[in-house]
């Protein structure tokens, strides 16, 4: 499948092309020691939300590959969203190529850590930036980016125009969050602790607006309602207790 685009530089050709098993990707260090738990939070809702299932594609730090102009290309978001992949047996992804292996890639995300090729580039030339590849290239629906050091959280869609296709940065809702149409949730930024960590994290609210727990909230919340029924139960046992007293004192036995 090839398909052309019109960027103001050059034509570019566009292959849908596997990634060659001898291809050595980059193997760079994360910007900072929060990124992976930033990812990790995101995915651990939604799995606990009962929303991952087999044929979505979630994952942080992970290629998308497209040939352009004869030359492949792989950026890896910080964590990103397919909808629906083809099925693989017996081998690990090391990479996604769209349309070839599945559907289109629905959302991306990057925590910022801005270069030459970062998060807001539109770098039209090889290597391209980041922004110029999901929005021009793969033509990636929802593009978030977010900084937890200084709490910001942009959101951008891609425009309708089918000639020209551009992001546009969205308005949040009256609570700060931002629909994401592609996952029919809200997503917006939550300051607490996770992991022993407290930090400004992203996080999904449903249509209703509820939020989507992790784990060991609703871990947290089952030991809570636990121990709530223990004190009922210790508190109708002193009743009971209490009870029978009161019976004996007027010469009454209780029945037990």
């Amino acid at each position: 499948m090839i398909a052309q685009t019109s960027p103001s530089v050059q034509p570019l050709t566009i292959e849908w092309k596997a990634l060659p098993q001898d291809y050595i990707l980059p193997d760079d260090p994360v910007e900072n020691i929060l990124q992976p738990y930033l990812a990790a939070a995101l995915t651990e809702a939604l799995d606990t939300a009962g929303l991952i299932t087999p044929e979505k594609l979630i994952a942080s730090n992970f290629g998308l590959v497209a040939m352009v102009n004869q030359k492949t290309i792989v950026k890896a978001p910080d964590w990103l969203y397919v909808p629906q992949v083809n099925p693989v047996a017996g081998v690990v992804r090391r990479s996604y190529t769209p349309n070839l292996e599945g559907s289109a890639v629905a959302v991306v995300m990057e925590f910022l850590s801005e270069t030459d090729t970062g998060e807001y580039s539109s770098r039209p030339t090889y290597p391209y930036g980041k922004l110029y590849y999901y929005e021009q290239i793969l033509h990636i629906p929802t593009y978030v980016t977010f900084d937890p050091s200084t709490v910001f959280l942009e959101v951008r869609h891609l425009s309708e125009g089918a000639s020209d296709r551009r992001y546009v940065v969205q308005t949040a809702n009256a609570d700060g969050r931002y629909w994401i149409p592609e996952l029919k949730l809200w997503l917006g930024s939550w300051h607490g602790e996770r992991l022993g960590m407290v930090a400004h994290w992203l996080r999904w609210w449903d249509e209703a607006g509820n939020l989507l727990l992790w784990s060991s909230e609703i871990a947290e919340q089952e030991r809570q309602r636990a121990e709530q029924e223990s004190q009922r139960a210790e508190q109708e046992r002193q009743r009971a207790e209490q009870l029978t007293a009161k019976l004996r004192e007027l010469g009454i036995e209780p029945e037990l």
